[in-house]
């Protein structure tokens, strides 16, 4: 038999649709964003949906177009994510990081100092969010995540998943934890 295979992206998006099942069941109030960096001066941040926007065959279409672009330039969209939900009157405030792998963008290297400074970055970027009382947790796929993740994440919570097949279920195990 034959198995077929997903790529992470999909699998993202999937479970994205499950934890939306979900909040729409609640009624809670969510926003889902994505980002890509081509540079320092270029950090480009998508509305999938918005706070306060209605759910949608528009926003379905949104989610259906979401595809891998650039690269990975974490701090800002992280910092304009949190101005969104700072902006936002809501009792528990969650910021979910999904990524495949490590801070980086062009302009970083791939060794040494540059590399260090796109980990720093974000965890600076997640620092002010918890400062402002929005609670971060960070979900990788990445195998060496553990390399970085402990310093950018060295006070909120981040889980490393071994199988991409176990998304859709973590996210919803998590957003009950951390809503609890």
């Amino acid at each position: 038999m034959r198995r077929s295979y997903k790529r992470i992206i999909d699998m993202e998006k999937e479970s994205m649709v499950l934890l939306i099942n979900a909040l729409e069941a609640i009624g809670d109030t969510y926003g889902i964003y994505g980002f890509s960096g081509y540079g320092r001066e270029n950090v480009e941040f998508y509305t999938i949906k918005d706070l306060h926007e209605n759910f949608s065959e528009k926003v379905k279409r949104r989610i259906d177009r979401i595809a891998p672009l650039h690269a990975t330039r974490m701090g800002p969209a992280i910092r304009h994510a949190t101005y969104k939900l700072d902006n936002t009157d809501a009792r528990t405030k969650i910021l979910f990081l999904i990524s495949d792998g490590r801070p980086q963008d062009r302009g970083y290297s791939r060794e040494g100092v540059e590399k260090e400074y796109a980990v720093h970055d974000t965890k600076k970027a997640l620092d002010e969010a918890k400062m402002k009382g929005i609670n971060s947790f960070c979900l990788t796929v990445d195998k060496n995540g553990h390399d970085y993740l402990k310093t950018m994440c060295s006070d909120m919570g981040y889980e490393i998943l071994d199988d991409i097949n176990d998304l859709p279920e973590r996210l919803l195990v998590l957003y009950r934890r951390l809503t609890m």
